[in-house]
């Protein structure tokens, strides 16, 4: 697993050891990022699932000022350290080991322009409840993209109102769901 592009490009990450984390390849991320370069540039990430970090740290190599990365498991904590720190991104990343859920409430105030939701594939109710949280505290950007990793064969569950899926790409048995607030004509 590599940084794709941008100014770390081909340096090598991390991976959590064993079957947590389910790191998302190369090749989609390398699609992923041709699919929303427009969005990545000065972009507030946040990353609740962050497994290795590398959606994350693709972003701040390519012009992103900030991420926020939550993962609860210390395996995946621990590879994301080596992750920064390989990549010299301590000043422009906050690393917080806990489920995202406690971790909301230490980010309020932040506004989020770029989210990566891309949990355990069974916890498919998160991409919901982690949209309606960030709403509900203010904290998604009116422009905000949220990129939704799951599994292609995965029912979404249904999601608020205020946000409406515009893209679905299907890489192998890896889909990305790209998810926006909607207008304020609409």
């Amino acid at each position: 697993m590599r940084i794709i592009g941008g100014q770390w490009r081909g340096r090598r990450l991390y991976a959590p050891e064993g079957m947590e984390t389910r790191p998302t390849s190369d090749k989609v991320r390398e699609a992923l990022f041709n699919i929303i370069r427009n969005d990545v540039f000065d972009a507030i990430v946040f990353d609740a699932f962050a497994g290795s970090g590398a959606l994350s740290l693709e972003a701040l190599s390519r012009g992103a000022e900030f991420a926020v990365m939550t993962d609860a498991s210390r395996k995946a904590a621990s590879a994301i350290k080596r992750n920064i720190e390989l990549c010299g991104a301590g000043e422009k990343t906050k690393l917080l080991v806990s489920e995202w859920q406690a971790a909301v409430p230490s980010l309020r105030g932040k506004r989020f322009s770029l989210v990566f939701l891309d949990p355990p594939y069974k916890l498919t109710s998160a991409y919901h409840d982690v949209v309606r949280r960030l709403l509900d505290e203010d904290m998604l950007s009116e422009d905000a993209l949220i990129v939704m990793e799951h599994a292609k064969d995965a029912v979404l569950p249904e999601l608020p109102e205020e946000v409406e899926l515009f893209d679905t790409r299907k890489y192998g048995d890896t889909c990305l769901s790209l998810v926006r607030r909607r207008g304020e004509a609409e």
